[in-house]
């Protein structure tokens, strides 16, 4: 494995293979560059065979992000004895997964953006087909690079089905469709109908993230579930400020669309310092969620933190 990773390695100049059989805990920030570069390592290494179109726009769609629901794959398994040998497929798996989504969402039949991620969306730097196709494709590869996570056979099998669920009708798909159902409802949504919406749409892919060690180590129940609960909800409301207070040159894409359309969010629903305060409540649970790890879990502490806090 190490000697594949050595020969790839005039790609990426910066990767680092020592480093990743480390099972010493990492600073946040630390910990976030390298699981964001393992997983774009996994992810471009499958499609370095591939010319044309569409290995390019999935691989544009999957460079840029910050990542963090690479880490929580990487950082959770690590909590559990897993190196990034053996996690890193798995954060590759998410992020190709989570950039599908972004390139559907920004079509002209969904959201009908223009960029993402301070860059053109992939069918403003390609087009329609193009982007339908690098998404199918990288839906495709993130439940190839589930295949080969470093954990036994029905571990992997429970990262895949769990996967699945997160991502579907069950999950993000199906809180996508009642976002877009809503964007026509006769009345806006309430603050218990936002709260299922978002839990689906953005904290599906969130929570399974955080439970990737535990799955790996065969366990079905652990903390780390209600932590990813809480922190994919605590994203999305910090996403819902940034709507309002950001600037589109910083975060990246597009903002005040919601208001522009009348939407009901977190904001509206709460106001403004009342989302930021039901945010904060969240992280706070999601870190004394994490107290029977002890120092071990500081790092993901960190990243709870730093959901609130970002600025993009």
């Amino acid at each position: 494995m190490l000697l594949g990773l050595r020969l790839w390695m005039p790609d990426l100049p910066h990767f680092n293979v020592e480093r990743i059989v480390d099972l010493t805990r990492k600073p946040f920030v630390e910990a976030l560059a390298n699981a964001a570069e393992s997983a774009q390592w996994n992810i471009e290494f499958h499609l370095s065979t591939l010319r044309g179109s569409i290995p390019d726009a999935m691989k544009y769609a999957t460079a840029g992000g910050k990542g963090l629901r690479a880490f929580l794959a990487m950082e959770s398994a690590r909590l559990h004895g897993f190196d990034s040998v053996r996690s890193g497929a798995a954060a590759g798996a998410i992020e190709a997964l989570h950039a599908y989504s972004l390139v559907h969402d920004d079509l002209p039949c969904m959201d009908d953006d223009d960029l993402r991620r301070g860059q053109p969306t992939v069918h403003r730097k390609w087009d329609e087909a193009t982007a339908v196709l690098a998404g199918d494709a990288l839906q495709a590869l993130a439940f190839q690079l589930i295949a080969q996570v470093g954990c036994p056979v029905e571990a992997r099998l429970n990262l895949s089905a769990t996967l699945a669920i997160a991502a579907g009708a069950h999950g993000m798909v199906g809180g996508q469709a009642m976002d877009i159902a809503a964007e026509t409802a006769d009345a806006p949504l309430t603050l218990d109908e936002i709260t299922k919406l978002q839990a689906g749409k953005t904290g599906a892919l969130i929570r399974w993230s955080a439970m990737v060690g535990p799955r790996m180590a065969g366990l079905h129940n652990d903390p780390l579930d209600v932590y990813g609960e809480c922190l994919g909800l605590a994203f999305q409301i910090a996403d819902d400020v940034l709507d309002v207070e950001g600037d589109a040159a910083e975060v990246g894409k597009a903002v005040g669309k919601d208001a522009d359309a009348g939407k009901a969010t977190f904001v509206t629903l709460l106001g403004l310092q009342g989302a930021k305060d039901r945010a904060a409540e969240l992280v706070a649970e999601a870190c004394d969620r994490l107290s029977c790890y002890g120092d071990e879990a500081e790092t993901l502490k960190e990243a709870a933190r730093f959901v609130i806090a970002r600025r993009k």
